[in-house]
Protein backbone atom coordinates (compact mmCIF):
# COMPACT_ATOMS: atom_id res chain seq x y z
CA UNK A 1 0.00 0.00 0.00
CA UNK A 2 1.52 3.30 -1.14
CA UNK A 3 1.28 6.69 0.47
CA UNK A 4 -0.86 9.04 -1.58
CA UNK A 5 0.37 12.16 -3.29
CA UNK A 6 -1.72 14.19 -0.84
CA UNK A 7 -0.02 12.56 2.13
CA UNK A 8 3.47 13.06 0.69
CA UNK A 9 2.76 16.72 -0.16
CA UNK A 10 1.51 17.30 3.38
CA UNK A 11 4.67 15.78 4.83
CA UNK A 12 6.90 17.77 2.45
CA UNK A 13 5.16 21.01 3.35
CA UNK A 14 5.47 20.26 7.05
CA UNK A 15 9.19 19.55 6.81
CA UNK A 16 9.81 22.61 4.66
CA UNK A 17 7.96 24.89 7.06
CA UNK A 18 10.10 23.78 9.97
CA UNK A 19 13.27 24.54 8.08
CA UNK A 20 16.77 24.08 9.49
CA UNK A 21 15.52 24.01 13.09
CA UNK A 22 13.53 20.88 12.23
CA UNK A 23 16.63 19.24 10.77
CA UNK A 24 18.68 20.08 13.85
CA UNK A 25 15.97 18.68 16.13
CA UNK A 26 15.72 15.49 14.08
CA UNK A 27 19.47 15.00 14.46
CA UNK A 28 19.12 15.17 18.25
CA UNK A 29 16.22 12.73 18.46
CA UNK A 30 16.95 9.47 20.33
CA UNK A 31 17.65 6.55 18.01
CA UNK A 32 15.26 3.60 17.78
CA UNK A 33 15.74 0.20 16.23
CA UNK A 34 13.19 -0.97 13.66
CA UNK A 35 11.67 -3.34 16.23
CA UNK A 36 11.45 -0.60 18.89
CA UNK A 37 9.79 1.74 16.41
CA UNK A 38 7.14 -0.83 15.48
CA UNK A 39 6.43 -1.54 19.15
CA UNK A 40 6.14 2.17 19.91
CA UNK A 41 3.85 2.79 16.92
CA UNK A 42 1.47 0.10 18.19
CA UNK A 43 1.40 1.54 21.71
CA UNK A 44 0.93 5.06 20.35
CA UNK A 45 -2.05 3.97 18.22
CA UNK A 46 -3.69 2.06 21.08
CA UNK A 47 -3.09 4.60 23.85
CA UNK A 48 -2.20 8.04 22.50
CA UNK A 49 -3.45 8.79 18.96
CA UNK A 50 -7.03 9.43 20.02
CA UNK A 51 -6.14 12.58 21.97
CA UNK A 52 -2.92 13.68 20.27
CA UNK A 53 -3.59 12.74 16.63
CA UNK A 54 -1.80 10.44 14.21
CA UNK A 55 0.43 13.33 13.10
CA UNK A 56 0.78 14.39 16.77
CA UNK A 57 -0.49 17.91 16.15
CA UNK A 58 -2.72 17.70 19.21
CA UNK A 59 -6.44 18.22 19.87
CA UNK A 60 -7.84 17.13 23.23
CA UNK A 61 -4.21 16.35 24.13
CA UNK A 62 -1.12 18.50 23.59
CA UNK A 63 0.94 18.79 20.40
CA UNK A 64 3.58 16.02 20.49
CA UNK A 65 5.72 17.01 17.51
CA UNK A 66 9.50 17.21 18.11
CA UNK A 67 9.38 20.91 17.34
CA UNK A 68 6.49 23.32 16.85
CA UNK A 69 5.96 27.07 16.70
CA UNK A 70 2.86 29.22 16.61
CA UNK A 71 1.94 32.87 16.44
CA UNK A 72 -0.57 34.57 18.69
CA UNK A 73 -2.95 37.31 17.51
CA UNK A 74 -0.25 39.93 18.10
CA UNK A 75 2.30 38.09 15.98
CA UNK A 76 4.40 36.84 18.89
CA UNK A 77 5.97 33.44 18.23
CA UNK A 78 5.93 30.65 20.82
CA UNK A 79 8.10 27.56 20.30
CA UNK A 80 8.01 24.17 21.93
CA UNK A 81 8.12 20.47 21.27
CA UNK A 82 8.97 17.11 22.76
CA UNK A 83 12.69 17.59 22.11
CA UNK A 84 12.61 20.72 24.24
CA UNK A 85 10.94 18.79 27.09
CA UNK A 86 13.56 16.04 26.97
CA UNK A 87 13.60 12.38 27.95
CA UNK A 88 13.37 12.69 31.74
CA UNK A 89 10.52 15.20 31.69
CA UNK A 90 8.56 13.16 29.14
CA UNK A 91 8.93 9.99 31.20
CA UNK A 92 7.48 11.79 34.24
CA UNK A 93 4.56 13.20 32.25
CA UNK A 94 3.70 9.81 30.76
CA UNK A 95 4.20 7.99 34.05
CA UNK A 96 2.36 10.36 36.39
CA UNK A 97 -0.19 11.97 34.05
CA UNK A 98 -1.33 15.59 34.11
CA UNK A 99 -4.06 17.73 35.64
CA UNK A 100 -5.43 18.27 32.14
CA UNK A 101 -7.00 14.83 32.09
CA UNK A 102 -4.14 12.61 30.92
CA UNK A 103 -4.04 9.49 33.10
CA UNK A 104 -0.95 8.10 34.77
CA UNK A 105 0.48 5.33 32.61
CA UNK A 106 2.72 3.84 35.29
CA UNK A 107 0.05 1.20 35.98
CA UNK A 108 -0.67 0.65 32.28
CA UNK A 109 2.79 0.61 30.68
CA UNK A 110 6.05 -0.85 31.99
CA UNK A 111 9.00 1.40 32.82
CA UNK A 112 10.67 0.18 29.63
CA UNK A 113 7.61 1.06 27.57
CA UNK A 114 7.38 4.52 29.13
CA UNK A 115 11.04 5.10 28.26
CA UNK A 116 10.43 3.84 24.73
CA UNK A 117 7.42 6.12 24.20
CA UNK A 118 9.38 9.12 25.48
CA UNK A 119 12.01 8.41 22.84
CA UNK A 120 9.45 7.71 20.13
CA UNK A 121 7.62 11.02 20.42
CA UNK A 122 10.90 12.93 20.11
CA UNK A 123 11.23 11.50 16.61
CA UNK A 124 9.45 12.86 13.55
CA UNK A 125 6.01 11.26 13.14
CA UNK A 126 5.42 9.10 10.10
CA UNK A 127 2.61 9.99 7.70
CA UNK A 128 0.41 6.89 7.41
CA UNK A 129 -0.87 5.67 4.04
CA UNK A 130 -4.19 6.75 2.58
CA UNK A 131 -7.21 4.45 2.30
CA UNK A 132 -9.22 4.56 -0.93
CA UNK A 133 -12.80 3.72 -1.85
CA UNK A 134 -11.53 0.58 -3.59
CA UNK A 135 -9.73 -0.57 -0.44
CA UNK A 136 -12.88 0.12 1.55
CA UNK A 137 -14.96 -1.90 -0.92
CA UNK A 138 -12.41 -4.74 -0.97
CA UNK A 139 -12.65 -5.03 2.83
CA UNK A 140 -16.46 -5.37 2.78
CA UNK A 141 -17.90 -8.73 3.85
CA UNK A 142 -21.50 -9.90 4.09
CA UNK A 143 -21.42 -12.86 6.48
CA UNK A 144 -25.18 -13.50 6.48
CA UNK A 145 -27.03 -12.15 3.39
CA UNK A 146 -30.22 -10.20 4.01
CA UNK A 147 -32.42 -12.93 2.52
CA UNK A 148 -30.90 -15.50 4.89
CA UNK A 149 -31.59 -13.46 8.02
CA UNK A 150 -34.64 -13.97 10.29
CA UNK A 151 -37.91 -12.30 9.36
CA UNK A 152 -38.82 -12.02 13.05
CA UNK A 153 -37.03 -12.07 16.41
CA UNK A 154 -35.76 -15.63 17.00
CA UNK A 155 -34.80 -15.30 20.67
CA UNK A 156 -36.65 -14.54 23.90
CA UNK A 157 -34.49 -11.59 24.93
CA UNK A 158 -36.09 -8.27 25.90
CA UNK A 159 -34.16 -6.42 23.19
CA UNK A 160 -35.12 -2.99 24.55
CA UNK A 161 -33.06 -3.67 27.66
CA UNK A 162 -29.98 -5.24 26.06
CA UNK A 163 -26.64 -3.56 26.80
CA UNK A 164 -23.91 -3.54 24.15
CA UNK A 165 -20.72 -3.50 26.23
CA UNK A 166 -17.27 -2.74 24.82
CA UNK A 167 -14.56 -5.20 25.91
CA UNK A 168 -11.78 -2.81 25.00
CA UNK A 169 -8.58 -4.85 24.90
CA UNK A 170 -10.00 -8.07 23.44
CA UNK A 171 -11.66 -6.46 20.42
CA UNK A 172 -15.10 -7.73 21.37
CA UNK A 173 -18.58 -6.60 22.36
CA UNK A 174 -20.61 -8.38 25.04
CA UNK A 175 -24.38 -8.31 24.60
CA UNK A 176 -25.83 -8.48 28.10
CA UNK A 177 -29.48 -9.10 28.95
CA UNK A 178 -30.48 -6.19 31.18
CA UNK A 179 -33.31 -8.15 32.76
CA UNK A 180 -31.39 -11.30 33.73
CA UNK A 181 -27.86 -9.78 33.78
CA UNK A 182 -26.66 -12.73 31.65
CA UNK A 183 -24.16 -12.41 28.82
CA UNK A 184 -26.20 -13.54 25.79
CA UNK A 185 -23.43 -13.26 23.21
CA UNK A 186 -19.82 -12.11 22.88
CA UNK A 187 -19.03 -11.09 19.31
CA UNK A 188 -15.67 -10.39 17.71
CA UNK A 189 -15.41 -6.79 16.51
CA UNK A 190 -12.72 -4.22 15.89
CA UNK A 191 -10.16 -3.28 18.53
CA UNK A 192 -11.34 -1.01 21.37
CA UNK A 193 -14.86 -0.35 20.12
CA UNK A 194 -15.57 3.33 20.73
CA UNK A 195 -19.35 3.38 20.46
CA UNK A 196 -22.36 1.22 19.67
CA UNK A 197 -25.25 2.78 17.76
CA UNK A 198 -28.70 1.41 16.95
CA UNK A 199 -30.61 1.32 13.71
CA UNK A 200 -33.86 3.29 13.69
CA UNK A 201 -35.81 0.03 14.02
CA UNK A 202 -33.74 -1.18 16.98
CA UNK A 203 -32.86 -4.43 15.20
CA UNK A 204 -29.24 -3.75 14.27
CA UNK A 205 -26.30 -2.66 16.42
CA UNK A 206 -23.45 -0.85 14.64
CA UNK A 207 -20.12 -0.97 16.47
CA UNK A 208 -16.99 0.87 15.34
CA UNK A 209 -13.50 -0.14 16.49
CA UNK A 210 -10.50 2.09 16.93
CA UNK A 211 -8.90 0.13 14.07
CA UNK A 212 -11.59 1.30 11.64
CA UNK A 213 -13.49 -1.98 11.56
CA UNK A 214 -17.27 -1.48 11.48
CA UNK A 215 -19.40 -4.48 12.49
CA UNK A 216 -23.16 -4.93 12.03
CA UNK A 217 -24.85 -7.11 14.68
CA UNK A 218 -28.32 -8.58 14.10
CA UNK A 219 -30.24 -8.80 17.40
CA UNK A 220 -33.03 -10.89 15.85
CA UNK A 221 -30.84 -13.97 15.42
CA UNK A 222 -31.23 -16.83 17.89
CA UNK A 223 -27.79 -15.86 19.17
CA UNK A 224 -27.05 -12.26 18.10
CA UNK A 225 -24.03 -12.17 15.80
CA UNK A 226 -22.16 -10.08 13.23
CA UNK A 227 -23.83 -10.27 9.81
CA UNK A 228 -21.65 -7.79 7.89
CA UNK A 229 -18.45 -5.80 8.33
CA UNK A 230 -16.23 -3.32 6.53
CA UNK A 231 -13.02 -1.45 7.31
CA UNK A 232 -13.49 2.29 6.77
CA UNK A 233 -9.96 3.46 7.65
CA UNK A 234 -7.03 2.81 9.97
CA UNK A 235 -8.37 4.73 12.99
CA UNK A 236 -12.01 5.56 13.68
CA UNK A 237 -14.51 6.57 16.38
CA UNK A 238 -17.98 7.34 15.05
CA UNK A 239 -20.98 5.72 13.38
CA UNK A 240 -24.71 6.36 13.05
CA UNK A 241 -27.65 5.46 10.82
CA UNK A 242 -30.45 7.18 8.92
CA UNK A 243 -33.37 7.88 11.26
CA UNK A 244 -35.63 10.30 9.39
CA UNK A 245 -39.05 8.96 8.42
CA UNK A 246 -38.86 7.01 5.18
CA UNK A 247 -35.11 6.37 5.53
CA UNK A 248 -35.17 4.09 8.60
CA UNK A 249 -32.29 1.55 8.41
CA UNK A 250 -31.52 2.57 4.80
CA UNK A 251 -28.07 4.11 5.28
CA UNK A 252 -25.19 4.10 7.73
CA UNK A 253 -22.33 6.58 8.05
CA UNK A 254 -18.98 6.09 9.75
CA UNK A 255 -16.23 8.64 10.38
CA UNK A 256 -12.50 8.01 10.23
CA UNK A 257 -9.69 9.63 12.20
CA UNK A 258 -7.17 8.43 9.64
CA UNK A 259 -7.49 9.05 6.80
CA UNK A 260 -9.69 12.03 7.68
CA UNK A 261 -12.89 11.11 5.83
CA UNK A 262 -16.35 9.63 6.24
CA UNK A 263 -18.01 6.71 4.48
CA UNK A 264 -21.68 6.31 3.55
CA UNK A 265 -22.96 2.73 3.31
CA UNK A 266 -26.12 0.71 2.83
CA UNK A 267 -27.61 0.22 6.28
CA UNK A 268 -28.42 -3.48 6.09
CA UNK A 269 -25.22 -4.75 4.40
CA UNK A 270 -22.59 -2.00 5.00
CA UNK A 271 -21.86 -1.93 1.27
CA UNK A 272 -19.78 1.27 0.75
CA UNK A 273 -21.53 3.86 -1.40
CA UNK A 274 -19.42 6.99 -1.03
CA UNK A 275 -16.20 8.18 0.65
CA UNK A 276 -15.85 11.90 1.40
CA UNK A 277 -12.61 13.57 2.54
CA UNK A 278 -12.73 16.17 5.32
CA UNK A 279 -9.36 17.83 4.68
CA UNK A 280 -9.59 21.59 4.42
CA UNK A 281 -9.39 24.90 6.21
CA UNK A 282 -9.91 25.45 9.91
CA UNK A 283 -12.20 28.12 11.35
CA UNK A 284 -9.00 30.17 11.75
CA UNK A 285 -8.34 30.02 7.99
CA UNK A 286 -5.41 27.61 8.09
CA UNK A 287 -5.10 24.33 6.18
CA UNK A 288 -5.01 21.21 8.33
CA UNK A 289 -3.81 17.84 6.98
CA UNK A 290 -5.60 15.74 9.63
CA UNK A 291 -9.14 17.02 10.32
CA UNK A 292 -10.57 13.93 12.01
CA UNK A 293 -14.24 13.00 12.04
CA UNK A 294 -15.40 13.10 15.65
CA UNK A 295 -19.01 12.52 16.70
CA UNK A 296 -21.80 11.84 14.21
CA UNK A 297 -25.52 11.94 15.06
CA UNK A 298 -28.66 11.44 12.99
CA UNK A 299 -31.32 14.14 12.90
CA UNK A 300 -34.92 13.14 13.65
CA UNK A 301 -36.41 16.18 11.87
CA UNK A 302 -34.53 16.11 8.53
CA UNK A 303 -32.75 13.47 6.40
CA UNK A 304 -29.42 14.74 7.70
CA UNK A 305 -26.42 13.67 9.72
CA UNK A 306 -24.56 16.11 11.97
CA UNK A 307 -20.86 15.40 11.32
CA UNK A 308 -18.33 17.13 13.58
CA UNK A 309 -14.84 17.72 12.22
CA UNK A 310 -12.41 17.90 15.10
CA UNK A 311 -9.40 19.93 13.98
CA UNK A 312 -11.17 22.37 11.65
CA UNK A 313 -14.00 23.29 14.02
CA UNK A 314 -16.47 22.85 11.17
CA UNK A 315 -19.84 21.16 11.73
CA UNK A 316 -21.28 19.50 8.62
CA UNK A 317 -24.97 18.87 8.03
CA UNK A 318 -24.88 16.06 5.45
CA UNK A 319 -28.16 15.61 3.54
CA UNK A 320 -28.57 11.90 2.68
CA UNK A 321 -31.83 12.25 0.72
CA UNK A 322 -29.76 11.99 -2.49
CA UNK A 323 -26.32 10.54 -1.79
CA UNK A 324 -25.33 10.59 -5.47
CA UNK A 325 -25.69 14.38 -5.43
CA UNK A 326 -24.62 14.99 -1.87
CA UNK A 327 -25.50 18.35 -0.32
CA UNK A 328 -23.61 19.57 2.74
CA UNK A 329 -24.10 22.63 4.93
CA UNK A 330 -20.89 23.79 6.64
CA UNK A 331 -21.22 25.59 9.97
CA UNK A 332 -18.16 27.25 11.54
CA UNK A 333 -17.88 26.81 15.30
CA UNK A 334 -14.64 26.29 17.28
CA UNK A 335 -11.70 23.87 17.53
CA UNK A 336 -11.42 21.02 18.54
CA UNK A 337 -14.81 19.37 18.19
CA UNK A 338 -15.26 16.13 20.06
CA UNK A 339 -18.44 14.55 21.43
CA UNK A 340 -21.89 15.81 22.27
CA UNK A 341 -25.62 15.13 22.34
CA UNK A 342 -29.11 16.38 21.66
CA UNK A 343 -31.06 18.69 23.89
CA UNK A 344 -34.38 17.35 25.24
CA UNK A 345 -36.31 18.58 22.16
CA UNK A 346 -33.83 16.88 19.75
CA UNK A 347 -33.76 20.05 17.68
CA UNK A 348 -30.42 21.33 18.96
CA UNK A 349 -27.17 19.39 18.97
CA UNK A 350 -24.57 20.48 21.53
CA UNK A 351 -20.94 19.48 20.97
CA UNK A 352 -17.77 20.15 22.95
CA UNK A 353 -14.99 22.11 21.28
CA UNK A 354 -12.83 20.85 24.08
CA UNK A 355 -9.48 22.50 23.38
CA UNK A 356 -11.28 25.84 22.91
CA UNK A 357 -13.26 25.42 26.15
CA UNK A 358 -16.55 26.00 24.37
CA UNK A 359 -19.82 24.21 23.65
CA UNK A 360 -21.21 24.73 20.16
CA UNK A 361 -24.98 24.40 19.67
CA UNK A 362 -26.43 23.75 16.21
CA UNK A 363 -30.05 24.41 15.32
CA UNK A 364 -30.79 21.52 12.96
CA UNK A 365 -34.16 23.05 12.00
CA UNK A 366 -32.62 26.24 10.59
CA UNK A 367 -29.24 24.71 9.72
CA UNK A 368 -27.35 27.42 11.60
CA UNK A 369 -25.16 27.84 14.66
CA UNK A 370 -27.45 28.65 17.57
CA UNK A 371 -24.78 29.51 20.14
CA UNK A 372 -21.13 29.21 21.10
CA UNK A 373 -20.96 29.00 24.88
CA UNK A 374 -17.77 29.57 26.91
CA UNK A 375 -17.30 26.88 29.56
CA UNK A 376 -14.60 25.61 31.92
CA UNK A 377 -11.46 23.76 30.81
CA UNK A 378 -11.73 20.76 28.45
CA UNK A 379 -15.45 19.94 28.37
CA UNK A 380 -16.10 16.22 27.79
CA UNK A 381 -19.85 15.50 27.83
CA UNK A 382 -20.15 12.12 26.16
CA UNK A 383 -23.75 12.64 25.10
CA UNK A 384 -24.40 14.97 28.02
CA UNK A 385 -27.48 14.89 30.25
CA UNK A 386 -30.87 16.61 29.95
CA UNK A 387 -33.12 17.52 32.86
CA UNK A 388 -35.36 20.30 34.18
CA UNK A 389 -33.58 22.50 36.70
CA UNK A 390 -35.77 23.74 39.58
CA UNK A 391 -34.70 27.36 38.96
CA UNK A 392 -33.52 27.56 35.33
CA UNK A 393 -35.81 25.12 33.51
CA UNK A 394 -34.50 22.73 30.79
CA UNK A 395 -30.72 22.35 30.93
CA UNK A 396 -28.05 20.20 29.27
CA UNK A 397 -25.03 19.12 31.34
CA UNK A 398 -21.39 18.49 30.49
CA UNK A 399 -18.52 17.35 32.65
CA UNK A 400 -14.88 18.37 32.21
CA UNK A 401 -11.55 16.62 31.91
CA UNK A 402 -9.64 19.69 33.04
CA UNK A 403 -11.94 21.45 35.53
CA UNK A 404 -13.59 20.57 38.84
CA UNK A 405 -17.17 21.28 37.77
CA UNK A 406 -20.16 19.92 35.89
CA UNK A 407 -21.54 22.73 33.73
CA UNK A 408 -25.27 23.30 33.18
CA UNK A 409 -26.39 25.19 30.05
CA UNK A 410 -29.97 26.44 29.60
CA UNK A 411 -31.62 25.08 26.43
CA UNK A 412 -34.66 26.43 24.55
CA UNK A 413 -38.07 24.79 24.75
CA UNK A 414 -41.24 25.10 22.66
CA UNK A 415 -43.30 24.15 25.69
CA UNK A 416 -45.23 27.25 26.83
CA UNK A 417 -44.69 26.41 30.49
CA UNK A 418 -40.93 26.88 29.93
CA UNK A 419 -41.27 30.32 28.26
CA UNK A 420 -40.30 32.02 31.52
CA UNK A 421 -36.82 30.50 31.26
CA UNK A 422 -36.08 32.03 27.83
CA UNK A 423 -33.79 34.71 29.30
CA UNK A 424 -31.34 31.98 30.39
CA UNK A 425 -31.11 30.18 27.04
CA UNK A 426 -27.57 29.33 25.90
CA UNK A 427 -26.08 30.65 29.11
CA UNK A 428 -24.13 28.75 31.76
CA UNK A 429 -26.63 28.84 34.60
CA UNK A 430 -24.75 26.74 37.16
CA UNK A 431 -21.42 25.02 37.76
CA UNK A 432 -21.77 22.05 40.09
CA UNK A 433 -18.71 21.24 42.19
CA UNK A 434 -17.05 18.00 41.04
CA UNK A 435 -13.44 16.91 40.35
CA UNK A 436 -11.33 17.00 37.15
CA UNK A 437 -11.09 13.87 35.05
CA UNK A 438 -14.80 13.45 34.33
CA UNK A 439 -15.63 11.60 31.10
CA UNK A 440 -19.39 11.06 31.23
CA UNK A 441 -22.50 12.50 32.87
CA UNK A 442 -25.88 10.79 32.68
CA UNK A 443 -29.49 10.96 33.82
CA UNK A 444 -32.86 9.61 32.64
CA UNK A 445 -36.35 11.16 32.29
CA UNK A 446 -37.66 8.80 35.00
CA UNK A 447 -34.80 9.49 37.41
CA UNK A 448 -34.26 12.22 39.99
CA UNK A 449 -30.48 11.71 39.97
CA UNK A 450 -27.53 13.02 37.95
CA UNK A 451 -24.50 10.69 37.76
CA UNK A 452 -20.91 11.62 36.85
CA UNK A 453 -17.75 9.54 36.77
CA UNK A 454 -14.20 10.77 37.44
CA UNK A 455 -12.31 8.01 35.65
CA UNK A 456 -9.42 10.19 34.51
CA UNK A 457 -8.76 11.75 37.90
CA UNK A 458 -5.20 11.28 39.19
CA UNK A 459 -6.40 10.18 42.65
CA UNK A 460 -7.02 6.42 42.77
CA UNK A 461 -10.06 6.61 45.06
CA UNK A 462 -11.75 9.25 42.91
CA UNK A 463 -10.95 7.42 39.68
CA UNK A 464 -12.65 4.36 41.17
CA UNK A 465 -15.71 6.35 42.26
CA UNK A 466 -18.77 8.08 40.82
CA UNK A 467 -20.70 11.07 42.15
CA UNK A 468 -24.49 11.27 42.35
CA UNK A 469 -26.59 14.42 42.83
CA UNK A 470 -30.25 14.87 43.65
CA UNK A 471 -31.42 17.15 40.83
CA UNK A 472 -33.75 18.96 43.25
CA UNK A 473 -30.69 20.08 45.26
CA UNK A 474 -27.43 20.34 43.32
CA UNK A 475 -25.46 22.16 46.03
CA UNK A 476 -23.43 19.04 46.83
CA UNK A 477 -23.32 15.36 45.85
CA UNK A 478 -25.92 13.19 47.49
CA UNK A 479 -23.33 10.40 47.47
CA UNK A 480 -19.84 9.54 46.26
CA UNK A 481 -19.86 5.82 45.53
CA UNK A 482 -16.59 3.90 45.47
CA UNK A 483 -17.50 1.40 42.76
CA UNK A 484 -14.31 -0.65 43.20
CA UNK A 485 -15.06 -1.23 46.90
CA UNK A 486 -18.77 -1.77 46.27
CA UNK A 487 -17.90 -4.51 43.76
CA UNK A 488 -16.50 -6.68 46.55
CA UNK A 489 -13.57 -7.71 44.36
CA UNK A 490 -10.00 -7.89 45.75
CA UNK A 491 -8.18 -4.58 45.85
CA UNK A 492 -5.61 -4.20 43.08
CA UNK A 493 -2.51 -2.05 42.85
CA UNK A 494 -3.58 -0.77 39.45
CA UNK A 495 -6.52 1.65 39.33
CA UNK A 496 -9.86 0.09 38.45
CA UNK A 497 -11.49 3.05 36.76
CA UNK A 498 -15.23 3.49 37.26
CA UNK A 499 -16.48 4.75 33.92
CA UNK A 500 -19.56 5.47 31.84
CA UNK A 501 -22.83 5.42 33.84
CA UNK A 502 -25.63 3.99 31.67
CA UNK A 503 -29.30 3.63 32.60
CA UNK A 504 -31.52 0.65 31.99
CA UNK A 505 -34.43 1.19 29.60
CA UNK A 506 -36.87 1.84 32.47
CA UNK A 507 -34.54 4.26 34.24
CA UNK A 508 -34.43 2.18 37.42
CA UNK A 509 -30.83 0.92 37.22
CA UNK A 510 -27.45 2.50 36.52
CA UNK A 511 -24.65 0.32 35.16
CA UNK A 512 -21.02 1.32 35.81
CA UNK A 513 -17.98 -0.28 34.14
CA UNK A 514 -15.12 -1.13 36.48
CA UNK A 515 -12.21 -1.02 34.04
CA UNK A 516 -9.17 -2.91 35.34
CA UNK A 517 -5.97 -3.90 33.59
CA UNK A 518 -5.67 -6.86 31.22
CA UNK A 519 -4.68 -9.18 34.07
CA UNK A 520 -7.15 -7.78 36.61
CA UNK A 521 -10.72 -8.93 37.11
CA UNK A 522 -13.02 -6.30 35.62
CA UNK A 523 -16.74 -6.02 36.23
CA UNK A 524 -19.97 -4.14 35.66
CA UNK A 525 -21.56 -2.91 38.86
CA UNK A 526 -25.33 -2.38 38.70
CA UNK A 527 -26.86 0.14 41.12
CA UNK A 528 -30.47 0.73 42.07
CA UNK A 529 -31.03 4.34 41.02
CA UNK A 530 -33.56 4.98 43.79
CA UNK A 531 -31.55 3.63 46.73
CA UNK A 532 -27.98 3.92 45.30
CA UNK A 533 -27.35 0.37 46.55
CA UNK A 534 -25.62 -2.36 44.55
CA UNK A 535 -28.07 -4.76 42.92
CA UNK A 536 -25.66 -6.94 40.94
CA UNK A 537 -21.97 -7.30 40.13
CA UNK A 538 -21.54 -8.85 36.69
CA UNK A 539 -18.25 -10.71 36.41
CA UNK A 540 -17.02 -13.34 34.00
CA UNK A 541 -13.58 -14.54 32.88
CA UNK A 542 -14.47 -13.12 29.47
CA UNK A 543 -15.40 -9.72 30.95
CA UNK A 544 -12.04 -8.13 30.09
CA UNK A 545 -11.62 -4.33 30.27
CA UNK A 546 -15.28 -3.28 29.85
CA UNK A 547 -15.65 0.41 29.05
CA UNK A 548 -18.64 1.90 27.18
CA UNK A 549 -22.10 0.38 27.64
CA UNK A 550 -25.03 1.24 25.41
CA UNK A 551 -28.60 0.35 26.32
CA UNK A 552 -30.50 -0.52 23.15
CA UNK A 553 -33.67 1.50 23.84
CA UNK A 554 -31.92 4.57 25.26
CA UNK A 555 -29.38 4.63 22.43
CA UNK A 556 -32.04 4.06 19.76
CA UNK A 557 -34.07 7.03 21.01
CA UNK A 558 -31.18 9.26 22.20
CA UNK A 559 -32.32 9.29 25.82
CA UNK A 560 -29.79 10.76 28.23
Amino acid sequence: MKKSVVGMLALTAMVSAMGSAFAQDAAKAPELTAAEKEQAKKIYFERCAGCHGVLRKGATGKNLEPHWSKKDKDGNVTEGGTLKLGQNRLEKIIGYGTDGGMVNFDDILTKEEISLMSKYIQNTPDVPPEYSFKETLDSWKVIVPVDKRPTKQMNNINLKNVFSVTLRDTGEVALIDGDTKEIRSIVKTGYAVHISRLSASGRYVYVIGRDGRLSLIDLWMEKPAVVAEVKIGFDARSVDTSKFKGFEDKYAIAGSYWPPQYVIMDGDTLKPRKVVSTRGMTVDGEYHPEPRVASIVASFIKPEWVVNIKETGQILLVDYSDIENLKTTTIASAKFLHDGGWDASKRYFLVAANASNKIAAVDTKTGKLAALVDVAKIPHPGRGANFVHPKFGPVWATGHLGADVVTLISTPSDDKKNAKFKEYNWKVVQEIKHVPGNLFVKTHPKSKHLWADSAQNSDKDRAESVSVWDMADLSKPKAILNVAKDSGMPEAKATKRAVHPEYSADGKEVWISLWGGKTDQSAIVVYDDATLKVKKVITDPKMITPTGKFNVYNTQHDIY
